[in-house]
C-alpha cells in the first residue's frame, strides 16, 4: 500500500504528539516497510509550509534545521515519484492538486488529510481513497 500525506498532517504531527498524525508518522518511522510517497514539488510544500516563522513557533522545541532535518527523514523513508502528467485543474486548491498528481502517479491507494473536502471527486474519478490520519491507522489495525 502506498499513501500521500498531505501537508496538513505533517504539520499537525509536529505541534501535537498526542493526535493521529503524530501516531501515524511514528508508525510510518517505525515500520520496516515504505509506504508514503512524495515529489520534488511536495517535499517543497512541506518545507515551505512547516518552516515558517509563524509555523515554527507553534512547535514545542523544534528548529527550522530540525524540521529540515524531519523532512529529509521523511524522503528517505518514502517513495521518490516523477511527475509526467499534469492532471490540473481538478481541484479547488492548485496545492492539493499538486497532491493528487503524485497520487495519481504514483497509484496509491489513499490520499491522507485532514481535509477530505478538499479532495472531492477523487475518488469517483481517479479511485484513490481520502482518509484521516486516525481513518488510515484504524485501517492498518493500528487504532481500534
Amino acid at each position: 500500500m502506498k499513501i500521500v500525506i498531505d501537508t496538513s498532517v505533517i504539520f499537525a504531527a509536529l505541534y501535537s504528539s498526542k493526535g493521529a498524525s503524530h501516531k501515524l508518522m511514528v508508525w510510518l518511522f517505525e515500520s520496516q516497510k515504505k509506504y508514503s510517497v512524495v515529489s520534488t514539488t511536495l517535499v517543497l510544500e512541506y518545507l515551505d509550509v512547516l518552516t515558517r516563522p509563524a509555523n515554527i513557533q507553534h512547535y514545542d522545541f523544534v528548529t527550522k534545521s530540525e524540521i529540515e532535518r524531519f523532512i529529509d527523514d521523511i524522503c528517505a523513508m518514502s517513495y521518490h515519484q516523477s511527475i509526467y502528467f499534469l492532471w490540473r485543474p481538478f481541484l479547488k486548491d492548485a496545492n492539493d492538486d499538486m497532491v493528487l498528481e503524485v497520487a495519481v502517479n504514483a497509484g496509491v491507494s489513499a490520499i491522507v488529510t485532514f481535509n477530505p473536502k478538499d479532495f472531492k471527486g477523487v475518488k469517483k474519478h481517479f479511485g484513490i481513497e481520502v482518509i484521516t490520519p486516525k481513518q488510515f491507522l484504524q485501517q492498518q489495525g493500528v487504532l481500534p
